[in-house]
């Protein structure tokens, strides 16, 4: 059997023109190189060189040349592919993330993250939560960026920051002349348009709220329109209205406990791929403190 490092110094013989040179390239003993070449030409049954200085080639030696440097060359690349993936230069990440983490946290976390690895394919879904879980979990997404989840299952959540939640109504509100937070209380008689990601919130106060509301909205872009139209009011997460919204005033709740926490969804008991497992690791030291500024600005 022809080993790949007995190519090596074949390809470096020849290449060298004399076995002292050639030993010194490889790192070997001239005896050792002598040897390893004797073998080789053993193994395959004819001589490569046509004389003992090795300066000058057989047919088959010039044969073996051409193969052999073939062989090292598709080895070497292969090796340097699984090194890459293996660092996670290279590879494929699949995300499942909700919109307001996409829309407002993942650009410039993925610019960072990708500035050291720009053969990294990666595919992003702007998704629920619910959603979220389900595809971590059926193993659609490598990775998920969600609200916690009361039930259990498949996934495992990391927690990343707590985002409260705010009330949404058109400008002209009577509820913007408040000059408090609103109390639960403050919003009876009015029309709640519910919109999923608000859910979360135990208050009972808000359920039955919510119980009364006859309008779902999940696509925020529709809900803050039909918020600026006076359909009804929405409770978001803060990081939803990073950024200005024409006709739509965002008001503060007075119930501290309104809040939810988002953080990373990952499948349980599963090994992630190496390029997953770094931008975990990423994501957990950097996503905090981005939303910390995002939220205060």
């Amino acid at each position: 059997m022809i080993k790949l490092e007995a190519l090596r110094v074949f390809v470096t013989v020849a290449e060298s023109g004399n076995i002292k040179d050639a030993a010194d390239a490889v790192g070997r003993t001239a005896s050792a190189v002598s040897m390893t070449l004797k073998q080789l030409e053993d193994e395959i049954g004819g001589p490569l060189f046509q004389t003992d200085r090795k300066n000058s080639l057989t047919a088959l030696g010039n044969l073996m040349l051409d193969l052999g440097r073939e062989q090292i060359r598709s080895f070497d690349k292969s090796v340097g592919i699984m090194r890459a993936f293996a660092h996670s230069r290279i590879g494929s990440l699949s995300i499942a993330s909700v919109p307001s983490v996409a829309t407002n946290v993942l650009p410039p976390i993925l610019q960072r993250f990708l500035e050291t690895r720009p053969q990294v394919e990666v595919e992003l879904f702007d998704i629920d939560s619910a959603q979220v879980r389900r595809m971590v979990e059926s193993g659609v997404a490598d990775i998920g960026i969600a609200g916690e989840s009361r039930a259990g299952g498949g996934v495992e959540f990391t927690p990343l920051f707590s985002d409260r939640f705010k009330l949404l109504c058109k400008n002209d509100h009577e509820l913007c002349q408040l000059q408090r937070p609103v109390e639960w209380s403050d919003l009876s008689g009015t029309t709640l348009i519910r919109n999923g990601a608000s859910d979360t919130i135990d208050a009972e106060a808000y359920k039955q709220l919510s119980a009364r509301s006859l309008m779902t909205v999940y696509n925020v872009t529709s809900l803050m329109a039909l918020v600026k139209a006076g359909l009804g009011l929405t409770i978001l997460p803060s990081l939803t209205m990073h950024g200005a919204h024409d006709g739509v005033s965002v008001l503060e709740l007075a119930d501290a406990a309104a809040s939810r926490q988002v953080g990373l969804v990952e499948r349980r008991d599963v090994s992630p791929s190496p390029v997953a497992a770094a931008f975990r690791a990423f994501a957990v030291k950097e996503i905090p403190a981005l939303v910390a500024d995002r939220l205060e600005s």
